[in-house]
């Protein structure tokens, strides 16, 4: 999958489910300033793997601090799946 495809999906349902403004979406941004909390992350791992398959731990996501390190994580893990 293309990293602007994961781009496409995560936002759509970061705009549908969690009703954010699509002018907050960027890369840059980080999930305190988009207003996404600890329990809305638990929601955002439910959809991420009925979404792409992929079952997310909270070690994985260590290093991810804003959108652009959430899509390029996504992106890797999904191409490893389907490799």
């Amino acid at each position: 999958m293309k990293k602007q495809d994961v781009i496409d999906k995560v936002n759509a349902f970061l705009i549908d489910e969690f009703e954010i403004e699509p002018e907050l979406i960027k890369p840059e941004a980080t999930w305190q300033d988009i207003g996404v909390d600890s329990l809305d992350f638990v929601d955002i791992v439910v959809i991420v793997d009925n979404t792409f398959g992929i079952k997310l731990k909270g070690e994985d996501m260590a290093d991810v601090q804003t959108l652009d390190d959430f899509y390029n994580f996504l992106e890797k893990r999904i191409n490893v799946i389907a490799a």
